[in-house]
């Protein structure tokens, strides 16, 4: 699915891009982008004054991404929706969601939904929620701005505690125990090419995580391996999860913030500083224990 493939991809390109040998300078390697030429303002976005004015703002989030963002009966919900609303609270406006597709990586997904615009339909957001943070990624991306890092996440192992009474696993279980990862993802390939392939055959692979998580619960596999939050949010009564060093992985936890506009950084400012208040207060954390989700502090 495309959507798996992106979620893939926000890791993939954006962080496996931070476990490869740089130079001291990581923009030494940057080639400028072509600027969006002849477009309108409900194109390229909006300036902070002008969001105030009309008293709300567009939040980009992913659809159906449990813990993360999805709609109940209707009704956005998820620890991304809860954030982007105390961000609008905090500029005294309203948030508005756009749920959105995953496109094939995150360079296409921040052009659709940040800075251009999609080729067909739809409309670019003001803020797009659950961006990972790579120093050099950003040197690829000039129209974007990266900021508001409001969380880190990383990958865990979760697993049914009857086949597991005494020990938790490690990768190295999967030589003979089954594990569900979501296809194509970071754990997925971390998995694949542990012991030099060893573990295949015992490797499930499924749509999403939910669908993973779901495999475990059902007994089809005995653990899972993706992002903690995602393992955690499909916990049951006989399942835990836990975080073995993870040996020969280069990226098993980055920083997640929002992307802006890069014409509208006054709005990445104010955005910033939202974040920021709220991770002092204790609102973000707050947020992340009402889902039951352990909260990773971002590495600001």
């Amino acid at each position: 699915m495309a959507r798996s493939l992106l979620r893939s991809s926000l890791v993939v390109v954006g962080l496996f891009l931070a476990g490869q040998a740089h130079a001291a300078d990581p923009c030494a390697d940057y080639v400028p982008q072509e600027r969006p030429q002849n477009v309108g303002r409900d194109v390229v976005g909006q300036e902070l004054d002008v969001l105030m004015d009309q008293g709300h703002m567009l939040f980009a989030v992913y659809e159906n991404y449990p813990p993360y963002s999805w709609e109940e009966d209707g009704k956005p919900t998820g620890v991304d929706i809860d954030i982007a609303k105390l961000i609008a609270e905090d500029l005294g406006i309203e948030a508005r969601f756009n749920f959105v597709t995953a496109g094939e990586n995150l360079e296409a997904d921040l052009r659709n939904n940040i800075w251009l615009g999609p080729v067909v339909g739809g409309r670019v957001s003001n803020v797009m929620m659950r961006i990972p943070y790579d120093s050099a990624f950003k040197c690829r991306v000039e129209h974007v701005v990266f900021t508001g890092q409001y969380a880190s996440e990383s990958i865990a192992i979760a697993f049914d505690k009857e086949s597991y009474p005494d020990e938790k696993p490690v990768p190295a279980y999967f030589r003979f125990d089954s594990v569900a990862v979501e296809n194509d993802s970071i754990s997925d390939f971390y998995l694949s090419s542990f012991a030099g392939g060893q573990l295949g055959r015992n490797v499930q692979r499924f749509a999403d995580m939910q669908a993973a998580m779901g495999a475990l619960t059902s007994g089809e596999a005995k653990a899972a391996m993706g992002p903690l939050a995602q393992l955690e949010f499909g916990l049951t009564d006989g399942s835990d999860v836990h975080q073995p060093p993870l040996a020969g992985f280069a990226v098993s936890k980055w920083t997640l913030g929002v992307a802006v506009n890069f014409r509208y950084r006054p709005l990445s400012y104010a955005v910033d500083d939202a974040v920021l208040a709220a991770l002092q207060d204790g609102r973000i954390a707050k947020i992340y224990e009402n889902y039951g989700l352990s909260f990773q502090p971002p590495e600001r």
